[in-house]
């Protein structure tokens, strides 16, 4: 038996020449983020800043020294890279300092498209890290800030109106798109949950159908044996030893299932090789010490039939497994015919006996719900039911693509 694991499924993501930025940011080491932002906060911020800063205004106004506009670039780009180790202290300088350059004239107001664009980096950070709430809040208030400062300084570039506007638009979209981000990463991350859990969920249900298949068709035919000893130890000792024999083998067959099963549920490969289609005309003969007179034909339609896949065998040896456990159980003695045709394309399983069981009212087993899960998984149809002329009847269809 496999451990399961999640499949990997692709979401969507903001994608750059056909590569999902999103997994490229992913990619990337801690130490080489911060390297990048370093990198933003020079080029983008500082180097551009400082550009702006230096700029003449159109109109006359503050004829800064040179110091003074290197010194307003650094401000309002340098903590740029640290925004991913504080996000909203630094949107906040961020939007402040450039507040402050703009209303004192220290970058002109046609050149606010470079203290403008420090801001969206710093709020892209600020949406994907922080609450949406929180975030929003802080994005609002930077874009008052800014806005403030365009209406104060607009002339006759822009209305106050138009300030909010061209500051909605520089600064907005990155928000938008550092939310986008967010919203994607919690989708994938709650996907991702999801996946683990129907995982461990599926993997629960084939480690129950496996121990339930096991156990009960090994305890049967254990305590049928345990009734035939105790019912001739006195008169028959030799009977009653032989029926001993007869539960020391199977209770070592059983362990040996068992480890195999916990084996693969702790270290997720194989205790020991799974019993397949190979192994079928052994349980005629554990049947038969139940009273059950079993009958085992296993037929390959095409000569040059591909290997079985070994969870299609499985499933096929368990399901006739659970059928003359059944049979056991409830109709022994009885005469029991099994009978699995492999195919290119599916292994057909019917299993029919001519006992007699009792009336039963209420819902299914755990066998006949275990087989029925064991052939959904592998997309097949299942039926059991009486037969019109006495008896019960299992089949099972198991389709399947042939290993090479």
């Amino acid at each position: 038996m496999t451990a399961v694991r999640p499949t990997r499924r692709r979401t969507g993501a903001v994608t750059v020449g056909g590569v999902s930025a999103h997994l490229l940011t992913r990619r990337l080491r801690p130490v080489d983020l911060y390297l990048l932002d370093g990198v933003l906060a020079v080029v983008v911020g500082a180097a551009l800043c400082a550009y702006a800063a230096l700029e003449a205004p159109l109109h006359g106004g503050v004829r800064e020294p040179v110091w003074a506009s290197v010194l307003t670039g650094l401000v309002i780009g340098l903590p740029v890279a640290v925004r991913r180790r504080w996000p909203v202290t630094v949107a906040v300088v961020v939007s402040l300092a450039a507040a402050v350059a703009l209303v004192s004239g220290l970058i002109p107001n046609f050149a606010a498209a470079a203290p403008a664009l420090a801001i969206g980096l710093a709020l892209y950070t600020l949406a994907v890290a922080t609450p949406v709430r929180r975030s929003l809040v802080c994005a609002v208030g930077c874009l008052v800030a800014l806005s403030v400062a365009l209406a104060l300084t607009g002339g006759d570039l822009w209305s106050r109106t138009g300030a909010v506007v061209y500051g909605a638009v520089m600064i907005g979209p990155a928000w938008v798109l550092g939310w986008s981000v967010r919203e994607r990463r919690a989708h994938a991350a709650r996907q991702s949950g999801h996946l683990v859990r129907q995982a461990a969920t599926e993997e629960r249900l084939r480690v129950a159908r496996e121990l339930h298949d096991v156990v009960a068709h090994t305890m049967s035919l254990i305590v049928v044996k345990a009734a035939v000893a105790n019912h001739v130890a006195d008169e028959h000792p030799g009977e009653a030893r032989e029926a001993l024999r007869v539960i020391e083998a199977t209770g070592r067959t059983a362990l040996t299932d068992i480890r195999r099963v916990l084996g693969a549920l702790r270290e997720g490969t194989a205790y020991g090789p799974a019993p397949g289609l190979d192994e079928l005309p052994g349980l005629a003969d554990q049947a038969a010490i139940g009273g059950v007179d079993v009958h085992v034909d296993v037929r390959r339609d095409v000569p040059d039939v591909g290997v079985v896949p070994e969870s299609v065998g499985l499933a096929a040896y368990r399901i006739v497994q659970e059928a003359v456990t059944n049979v056991v159980k409830h109709a022994a003695p009885a005469a029991c015919r099994a009978t699995v045709t492999v195919t290119p394309a599916e292994v057909c399983v019917e299993v029919t006996d001519d006992g007699r069981r009792p009336v039963r009212t209420g819902a299914e087993g755990h066998g006949l719900t275990g087989m029925r899960e064991r052939v959904a998984l592998h997309g097949g149809e299942f039926s059991a039911g009486p037969r019109a002329d006495g008896g019960f009847t299992v089949t099972a269809r198991l389709p399947y693509q042939a290993v090479a």
